[in-house]
């Protein structure tokens, strides 16, 4: 769909999100698939906010962050699944602009605060395995409080920015977003004005914002594994470990596919390897974080098990 403006110059109105492709067979597996996906997130991430908020025992700085997390990933899901699943039900692929642009602004201001989140997490406990004795003076409540409102406010800045010079972006035609989702390159592609100014403040914006956050994960962990293996004994080492290694899972994935994604050349042969990895950070992350923290931590493990305890003790009574 197009609106005519100055003679002869168009402009679109709505784009087409090309997903996985005419994949019609599968449709209806890809629908059930994400959906259980996103009922599982958004199931297992309000969880771990409810026993963070309600449970005393895990009303420290390492699940206050948890807790932030968790909510975040809920409203990343949300952000991007329940328009795919749509898609995949009904057949229609048609978003418009506007609304692809606010679903550009909510992936980037949600994937922002999540880069600042990780790093924040990772120096929380480089201070509890590094500096054990000053732990408790260095991580206090205001800190905490400025750390996590600073990485919201962090990926609203970027989010901000890059949306307002996307939204200001001319598009003539064609209209097909060869993804998922209204991501920055698949969208700018598309534009016939001129993208340097949108591609030197993304740019800016990376080594600003996202590369220090990223510096800061490395950092940490660099120094983490370095003092555990300076712990004598192996329980000790053990001990140290599984403090952060549900984390450390968490880093690595998240890290990892989105480098991939960002990195790989934009070519036609490596498009649908971009997508997979894509589903990775935004879609199979988010759900297996309050797996990976639930089953690999022993505080969630038992504060889960004291509330199913209370809940049926209510009914018992």
């Amino acid at each position: 769909m197009v609106n005519t403006e100055w003679g002869n110059q168009t402009s679109i109105s709505e784009f087409i999100l090309l997903g996985f492709g005419n994949l019609l067979e599968l449709q209806l597996l890809f629908f059930l698939l994400f959906l259980v996906i996103y009922m599982v997130t958004v199931a297992g991430n309000i969880l771990i906010v409810a026993l963070v908020v309600t449970d005393q025992h895990l009303h420290t700085p390492m699940y206050y962050f948890l807790g932030n997390l968790s909510c975040l990933e809920t409203c990343y899901s949300s952000t991007i699944l329940p328009r795919m699943l749509a898609s995949l039900l009904t057949g229609d692929r048609a978003i418009s602009f506007r609304i692809c642009i606010m679903q550009y602004y909510f992936f980037g201001f949600l994937l922002g605060v999540e880069c600042c989140l990780l790093s924040v997490m990772s120096y929380d406990r480089y201070l509890a395995i590094c500096k054990p004795l000053h732990y408790a003076a260095l991580m206090n409540g205001r800190l905490c409080l400025q750390l996590a409102a600073g990485s919201w406010i962090n990926g609203l800045l970027v989010s901000s920015t890059m949306t307002s010079l996307m939204s200001q972006l001319s598009f003539c035609g064609p209209n097909e977003v060869d993804h998922f989702f209204c991501d920055f390159t698949p969208v700018k592609k598309l534009s016939c004005s001129d993208t340097r100014l949108v591609d030197l403040v993304a740019f800016l914006m990376a080594a600003i914002f996202t590369l220090p956050p990223f510096l800061l994960t490395l950092a940490s962990y660099m120094c983490i594994i370095i003092t555990i293996l300076r712990v004598p004994s192996t329980t000790g080492r053990q001990k140290a470990f599984s403090t952060c290694s549900s984390h450390l899972i968490v880093v690595t994935t998240f890290y990892g596919t989105l480098i991939i994604v960002y990195m790989l050349p934009d070519t036609n042969t490596l498009r649908l390897l971009n997508k997979v990895f894509s589903v990775c950070y935004t879609v199979l992350t988010p759900m297996a974080n309050p797996l990976i923290y639930s089953l690999r931590n022993r505080e969630v493990k038992e504060a889960l098990r004291r509330a199913v305890n209370a809940f049926l003790n209510v009914h018992k009574n």
